[in-house]
């Protein structure tokens, strides 16, 4: 799950934070000062930055910009200033999103997992190749290869393949795969997908793993 970086001094609103993530999985660090937040970016793997900006020592205003010289890690501002004036600041320095104090917790959640959808669209838009064991993929070319040999897959095979080996060890069941390649609702198709899956073993069968597992009663993950 995805690491949070909560930096706030007030422990109060910290810790509210801190409980409303864990309750929903999310991993989190906790800083009381900049300067605190900004030795754990240097230490560890973060995912989302919540900045408050009246810190103790580095303000955040001045954490932001430090941050944005080396790291594009997604940044929330939580602050209690609400002027237009600020917030368009802050947002042209190097902030992702802005969310004024008091807060609704469950906007702030939506919040959260909106920039680590856009972090991973960017991630993904970046790359040329996905290598995974001995299957490669060629985003630019679609080009599959497994064991250096070229595999021959049908437009829907491809897809398929890309929606399970970005998310390793994520069990799709039949619904999902069906809506997320089809881009229309599952009305029991299980033939259908029963049918591509067997096609898209067959044709990574060159490779000593069977990369596409069955999970019995719910459907496949990429293994």
């Amino acid at each position: 799950m995805a690491t949070v970086l909560i930096i706030e001094d007030d422990h109060t609103i910290h810790s509210l934070i801190k409980e409303a993530l864990a309750l929903q999985g999310f991993n989190t660090l906790s800083a009381y000062s900049g300067t605190e937040g900004k030795l754990l970016v240097e230490q560890n793997q973060i995912d989302v930055i919540l900045l408050d900006l009246m810190l103790p020592g580095m303000d955040g205003g001045i954490f932001l910009k430090e941050l944005r010289k080396v790291n594009m890690i997604p940044v929330i501002v939580i602050s209690a200033k609400n002027d237009q004036a600020s917030k368009l600041d802050l947002l042209t320095n190097g902030a992702d999103d802005y969310i004024t104090k008091p807060f609704d917790l469950k906007e702030l959640l939506v919040r959260i997992r909106i920039q680590l959808r856009h972090a991973a669209k960017v991630v993904f838009s970046d790359m040329k190749e996905i290598r995974y064991k001995d299957i490669q993929v060629n985003l630019d070319t679609r080009e599959v290869k497994v064991n250096d040999q070229a595999v021959h897959l049908t437009g829907r095979e491809y897809a398929i393949l890309l929606l399970l080996i970005e998310h390793p060890q994520k069990v799709f069941s039949r619904a999902n795969i069906y809506e997320s390649i089809w881009n229309e609702p599952f009305f029991n198709s299980d033939k259908t997908i029963n049918m591509h899956i067997s096609n898209l073993r067959n044709k990574l069968n060159q490779a000593d793993t069977n990369y596409i597992q069955t999970v019995w009663g719910i459907g496949f993950k990429f293994d």
